[in-house]
């Protein structure tokens, strides 16, 4: 099930994530990118990839979970980019901002609706 959260502005994932209010079950497991650097500290099962820093590099080990959580990501990608075929979520948004979160929340649907009956 797709879910959205919409802000006026650019914002930060993790911080548009706390301000949503989504409230998931403590056993769930939350996959993010390193946008969500962090999330743990909330939400203890939370996975997240391992960033290389000049100081430290990625060991062999980090760099295969990187690829396998990269592999994981694969399909929540795939539901982005569908969503992305809908020019208002594409780039910048020139139309009043009264309805985008309906809009967003519309285009959510479609995209659940259109995984949910294939084609």
């Amino acid at each position: 099930m797709l879910g959205t959260a919409t802000s006026a502005g650019a914002v930060h994932d993790r911080k548009l994530f706390r301000q949503s209010g989504v409230r998931l079950p403590h056993d769930t497991a939350l996959i993010g990118d390193a946008g969500y650097q962090g999330l743990w500290r909330t939400h203890g099962h939370a996975i997240t990839t391992h960033k290389a820093t000049r100081a430290s590099p990625l060991s062999a080990d980090q760099r295969q979970e990187n690829r396998v959580l990269a592999h994981t990501r694969q399909g929540t990608l795939h539901v982005i980019r569908r969503m992305k075929v809908f020019h208002v979520l594409k780039g910048i948004c020139r139309h009043r901002r009264r309805r985008f979160a309906l809009r967003v929340q519309l285009i959510a649907a479609l995209c659940n609706l259109t995984r949910a009956c294939p084609s």
